[in-house]
């Protein structure tokens, strides 16, 4: 399909317009006044030279000054429009080159600079890994994006049908879940927590939490044990039966948890291998295995499971698109964060990432960096000549006055010179 360009379009402004044309204004009348002077003190010495011979040195300098400017001043015209109106062939340059020079200009960006060899360097000097990474890392910036991030995730929910959110939870979650056999997993699972003594930090934590929950139960242990003794049992031997119960549990437990080799600690640990040589090797054990897997997820379960599971999941995105003034920094955040400090402590890293990062953008420039010179192209070819002209001599015009200014007096000096050569050469 071929793009369609309009024929005209608007032309940018130039900054400070009223400005740059009264400083414009300011400098073609310094140069015409510089030219329109030699001239008059050409034909003024032009007159006195016979009775006054010295003056030649003074006229030749004038009317190579006259010269001169007038030269410049035909070159610099030349460019914008026709000197006095007049059509003379390679005149208005840029109105009637306008296309062309729209080419060119195309054609040199595309080239110059946006070519691999200018491009990488100058990417890869800027660190971008670093300065995303170290943007990144400070609190607002990460609460920023992370509240963006999950604001559009929440929208995108919006959109979407829980059922269908729940049939695709089915089929690639649970449904992954209910065909794959649990107990090669439950083994693994074991295997990992003894490893490196886990499961002995877990039961310490067991320990330490059944002996709080002890000590914050012992009204209702009381109560238990009255309620269970018979009625002819006294009270106090109740109160008796409850402190030895109560003392020898938490007894017990301080010792488990005082002694590295207590034999509990033992039983414990040829539990859990017991546990993880019948998952793999019992028939029996892995049939029991599978069959609580499949009552876990059958139908009714797994659609329980998972819609609470995306309702969690929109709950989650809603704490982080809208969180409590005291909350503290959400998962997202968090991870954020530790994502950019990470970055920022490995060198290695951030010289890969920037490699990813050029190497991209110079795959993306290079597939289209023509699409940027047809643009040039196309924009400069559709802006109005005489529009563009005079754009342009507004912009760079007042720089090119000093031209004229500097060929007058160029051309002067080169006068001057040549005017005493010749006449110490006697002619």
């Amino acid at each position: 399909m071929t793009t369609s360009w309009p024929r005209t379009v608007a032309i940018p402004q130039v900054a400070d317009a009223e400005a740059k044309q009264l400083e414009l204004d300011r400098m073609k009348r310094r140069a015409t006044g510089l030219l329109v002077a030699m001239s008059a003190v050409f034909l003024v010495t032009l007159v006195l030279e016979p009775g006054h011979p010295w003056l030649g040195y003074v006229r030749a300098t004038a009317e190579a000054a006259m010269v001169g400017g007038l030269a410049d001043w035909f070159a610099i015209t030349a460019l914008f429009k026709h000197p006095l109106n007049i059509p003379i062939p390679h005149t208005a340059i840029i109105p009637t080159r306008k296309d062309r020079i729209g080419r060119t200009l195309g054609n040199f960006v595309q080239h110059n600079f946006l070519s691999p060899e200018i491009l990488g360097p100058k990417l890869l000097a800027t660190q971008p890994s670093r300065r995303v990474a170290e943007w990144l890392r400070r609190p607002e910036n990460a609460r920023s994006l992370a509240r963006h991030a999950a604001s559009a995730v929440r929208s995108a929910t919006d959109v979407v049908k829980d059922e269908d959110v729940h049939a695709l939870l089915e089929r690639s979650v649970i449904e992954p879940l209910r065909q794959r056999p649990i107990a090669p997993v439950l083994a693994k699972g074991l295997l990992l927590l003894t490893a490196n003594d886990r499961h002995q930090q877990l039961l310490d934590r067991m320990i330490t939490g059944l002996a709080g929950l002890i000590i914050e139960n012992e009204e209702f242990i009381r109560g238990r044990i009255h309620a269970e003794s018979p009625w002819w049992v006294p009270g106090f031997v109740d109160e008796q039966v409850h402190a030895k119960v109560v003392a020898g549990i938490q007894r017990t437990l301080l010792e488990v948890s005082a002694d590295p080799s207590h034999p509990m600690r033992q039983q414990f640990d040829d539990l859990l291998t017991d546990w993880i040589v019948r998952l793999q090797e019992s028939p029996e054990a892995i049939a029991r295995a599978d069959a609580l897997k499949q009552q876990l997820f059958d139908n009714p379960t797994s659609r329980g499971l998972s819609a609470s599971l995306w309702e969690e999941v929109k709950r989650m995105l809603d704490r982080q698109v809208e969180p409590a003034g005291s909350e503290a920094p959400g998962a997202m955040e968090r991870g954020l964060i530790a994502l950019a400090d990470g970055a920022l402590g490995d060198e290695v890293l951030l010289a890969k990432l920037d490699g990813w990062i050029v190497e991209a953008v110079l795959r993306v420039v290079e597939q289209h960096r023509h699409e940027v010179g047809r643009l040039i192209e196309h924009t400069v070819s559709n802006w109005d000549p005489r529009e563009t002209s005079r754009r342009l001599e507004l912009a760079v015009g007042r720089d090119l006055q000093f031209v004229r200014i500097n060929g007058t007096l160029v051309g002067g000096l080169v006068g001057l010179i040549l005017y005493t050569a010749s006449r110490f050469a006697g002619y």
